[in-house]
């Protein structure tokens, strides 16, 4: 699918660090070894797009790509599209809106959204109504070798599970969660009768009626399983290794763990090296969410009269991996920091290298974006009258290429 307009990226002096990140899982150290680096960050579901909270995830991961891009890496960044999905069906029912219009209304609205925001695009943006055939081949490979098997319920359609068992689920960082709770709260279905393990994930729906038609679908108008999606775009996307697997903290259990079974089953020699989970975002006291109701849209701050650069500025304020509650104060912090820095871009300019090797230090130390901010905070306040056009035209160019800001 077409994505949205590379932003312009300065070519800046020297290369910086090579980065380290914490991984989500095993909360060690992750790099990437060699060259190449490869990234798969779970996309959306098409409606409500774009709130803060994908606004935050999507950010941090396109800060990803520019650090490594900065150390010289080839960067191959993948990203699904779940454009076929019971809530985007269930919304589209609920408003009267054909749930094909209203995909790629959304979609069109992100694609926007992101292009605003000077978020880098993925290298493969992939929805899954285009992957359905081979979805559809990947899960008759996995009954024919009886690794999954069907279940069929009083109103005819016959459901799909890839068959666990406890040691699938038996790795350290998921002893903190409450599987089966978890598991039911984001939409499994541990409960159903007849299930081999109650934390089996669905791997293909069958449908009835027509509560979903796909253009070229076959016979029964099946339609793909969540975590699957991921595992094949993945595979086919991104080859043998992932360096990072991202995605919000919410996803950590069951969509990423159970993506990586499925990988596992397609590809067993596929290596995913880290995982990166973002923080919640929270509003009002609450985790923004559809089902609160509480989001905070970027087309509406738009809208509103806030400039893409505060709110970009406003995300990266806050680490990667923490939780935090957004308030109008964000915005006005980010609006005097851009500020502050575009009188310094104007006046000083002095020792405008150095602080590039400075940011470049902290991005280097788990993309530490709000040490980086800080830094040219201080360099701002020191330098503003400095009057050095060659180290503000550098300022300038760095603020663009590592932080996607622009003046």
């Amino acid at each position: 699918m077409r994505s949205w307009p590379q932003p312009h990226v300065p070519e800046l002096p020297g290369r910086a660090p090579a980065l380290s990140v914490i991984d989500t899982r095993t909360g060690e150290r992750v790099s990437v070894q060699g060259a190449d680096a490869r990234l798969y960050v779970c996309g959306i579901t098409p409606y409500d797009a774009t709130h803060l909270g994908h606004a935050f995830t999507y950010v941090v991961f396109d800060m990803l790509v520019r650090t490594w891009k900065d150390a010289g890496l080839n960067v191959n960044y993948a990203q699904n599209i779940t454009d076929i999905d019971d809530p985007l069906f269930e919304r589209a029912e609920e408003t009267g809106v054909n749930w094909r219009e209203l995909a790629d209304s959304q979609i069109e609205l992100f694609r926007t959204d992101m292009d605003t925001l000077s978020v880098l695009p993925p290298d493969n943006w992939v929805p899954v109504s285009d992957i359905l055939d081979p979805l559809e081949k990947s899960v008759r490979e996995l009954l024919d070798e009886g690794r999954a098997y069907g279940l069929t319920g009083e109103d005819g359609r016959t459901d799909y599970y890839l068959e666990t068992t406890d040691a699938d689920y038996a790795s350290e960082h998921l002893s903190r969660f409450d599987l089966i709770n978890v598991f039911r709260e984001n939409g499994g279905d541990p409960d159903r009768p007849g299930k081999k393990h109650p934390l089996d994930p669905i791997v293909w729906k069958g449908a009835v009626g027509d509560d979903f038609r796909a253009e070229g679908a076959k016979a029964g108008a099946w339609r793909p399983g969540w975590h699957i999606e991921c595992a094949l775009i993945g595979r086919d996307y991104l080859g043998d290794t992932i360096d990072i697997q991202g995605g919000g903290a919410d996803l950590v259990f069951p969509h990423q763990e159970m993506s990586l079974m499925h990988m596992d089953d397609f590809h067993p020699q596929v290596q995913v090296r880290g995982q990166m989970n973002t923080g919640m975002v929270a509003y009002e006291g609450h985790k923004m969410s559809k089902s609160l109701g509480n989001l905070v849209l970027v087309s509406k701050l738009l809208q509103r009269g806030f400039e893409p650069m505060v709110i970009r500025l406003a995300l990266l304020g806050h680490a990667w991996h923490s939780d935090w509650e957004y308030t109008d104060e964000d915005l006005g912090r980010a609006e005097r920091r851009l500020t502050r820095w575009r009188r310094a871009h104007h006046t000083g300019g002095a020792g405008a290298r150095q602080l590039l090797e400075d940011v470049r230090v902290r991005l280097a130390d788990n993309l530490d974006t709000p040490g980086a901010l800080d830094v040219i905070d201080a360099w701002a306040e020191e330098n503003e009258y400095s009057d050095d056009r060659e180290g503000a035209a550098l300022f300038k160019d760095m603020c663009q290429a590592l932080l996607g800001v622009h003046f």
